[in-house]
């Protein structure tokens, strides 16, 4: 990165004029508050009344507050971003940036909870004792392995979806981007052998969700190479994907890979080794940020007809969460759903992997930098930019909910709640 971009990024998040505060986020009243009558009605005596509803009826805090749009956004530090455990303060700039996207992407207001413990008993407390003033909970940037005892057992706790984005976003889009290429080729489940460069939190959630979509020949490495059965030293999220094989090292696991996915570090997947990949349009996403496992120039010198993805946004194919979790909590929240299931992830992935395949608005192609954006090898999952994502994922997941018996909202007409989500895009962009 330049020293210019750091400047102007450094600026962007100081104090930039007289009223203005430092950093991304804050507060915006939905009431007005400018006469006597208004501040009594906001504050005492007149907000007794919303106090009482709520006392009778749980349930009405969805009505009288603002709960059922309103997420934490909650972190520990220790795996933020490519920079690690930099400690929760300094994670903080992350955290508000989650809430900007929650805001911008799916009006979702988000309040960043940075945590100062590393310890997992505490953090269950803490978010167990916090959760009910919310109508979700945004776990992000904690370290594998005890993100996931976290999110499991805050799962069963709490009475709001619990979702570890880390995990969950990155699973729901390379799975939209894994249907479509699986289309594109010809290929079944049975036939689909993948290989997942790393064995982190993302990691062990796209292999989880792989193996539900039906994939059975999964290869992961961690950093001491491939998880197979005769290792010892596997804690019990890696053992899930250790089988016996031969294979020991990255060179040996991608011979003859349908694809493959990176989530880990920079240049670990050579032109040669690509080389060995299936011989019909091998995949690739290489998330790791911001240099990816392969530069996309270095995949297609080896094979011209592979399809490749990477987390930046100067390539096609972006692996982006923002096309994720802003959208699915937006359908949780307003179903009052009381998790995300396994169906409502898979649901994301599907409207996603769907609208891929609709024209592509001109707006889309500008914001995009891009003349031609059509269905095919340089085009498998949307763009960030496609406002559409919110109405094609936020309408799934909640019709999912529904289906799956966790929303609290009995009434949903999904006709009516897409052309509501219209109506949200449209005015996120501008247009009304």
């Amino acid at each position: 990165m330049s020293n210019t971009f750091k400047e102007d990024s450094l600026e962007y998040h100081r104090v930039q004029g007289e009223f203005d505060t430092a950093g991304k986020t804050g507060t915006l009243l939905t009431k007005p508050c400018s006469t006597s009558k208004e501040l009594s009605m906001a504050y005492s005596p007149g907000v007794a009344f919303p106090c009482l509803e709520i006392q009778e009826d749980a349930e009405k805090a969805y009505e009288y507050t603002n709960k059922g749009n309103l997420v934490a956004v909650v972190s520990d530090g220790t795996a933020v971003l490519g920079l690690g455990d930099i400690g929760h303060l300094a994670g903080k700039p992350v955290m508000e940036g989650k809430g900007v996207l929650f805001k911008s992407f799916a009006d979702v207001d988000a309040v960043d909870i940075e945590l100062n413990t590393k310890d997992t008993e505490a953090i269950i407390s803490v978010v167990a004792a916090i959760a009910d003033s919310f109508g979700g909970i945004n776990l992000e940037d904690i370290k594998a392995p005890k993100c996931f005892e976290i999110e499991e057992r805050l799962k069963e706790i709490c009475d709001v979806p619990v979702f570890h984005d880390d995990q969950h976003g990155t699973a729901v889009i390379t799975t939209a981007g894994l249907m479509n290429v699986m289309e594109m080729s010809g290929k079944s489940v049975e036939e689909m052998k993948i290989v997942i460069i790393g064995a982190g939190a993302a990691a062990i959630a796209c292999g989880n969700m792989y193996k539900n979509f039906g994939i059975k020949n999964i290869t992961m490495l961690d950093s001491k190479g491939v998880v197979h059965s005769g290792r010892d030293d596997l804690n019990k999220y890696k053992m899930a994907f250790a089988h016996e094989t031969p294979h020991r090292t990255l060179e040996e696991a991608v011979v003859g890979a349908d694809m493959v996915l990176g989530l880990s570090g920079p240049n670990l997947l050579t032109g040669d080794m690509i080389k060995t990949m299936s011989d019909k349009n091998p995949v690739i996403f290489a998330c790791a940020n911001p240099n990816p496992e392969v530069m996309p120039d270095v995949a297609k010198a080896a094979r011209p007809d592979v399809i490749i993805g990477t987390g930046r946004s100067d390539f096609p194919n972006q692996v982006n969460n923002v096309l994720g979790f802003p959208q699915i909590f937006r359908g949780a929240l307003d179903v009052r759903a009381t998790k995300i299931t396994e169906n409502m992830k898979v649901a994301a992935a599907k409207a996603l992997a769907s609208l891929a395949k609709e024209p592509v608005p001109e707006h889309v192609k500008k914001a995009q930098g891009r003349e031609n954006m059509e269905f095919g090898p340089e085009y498998i999952i949307p763009s960030p930019f496609d406002r559409r994502v919110l109405v094609y994922v936020a309408s799934a997941v909640a019709q999912a909910a529904v289906e799956d018996g966790v929303a609290r909202v009995k009434e949903f007409n999904l006709e009516a709640y897409r052309a509501k989500l219209q109506r949200l895009a449209d005015h996120l962009d501008g247009k009304i």
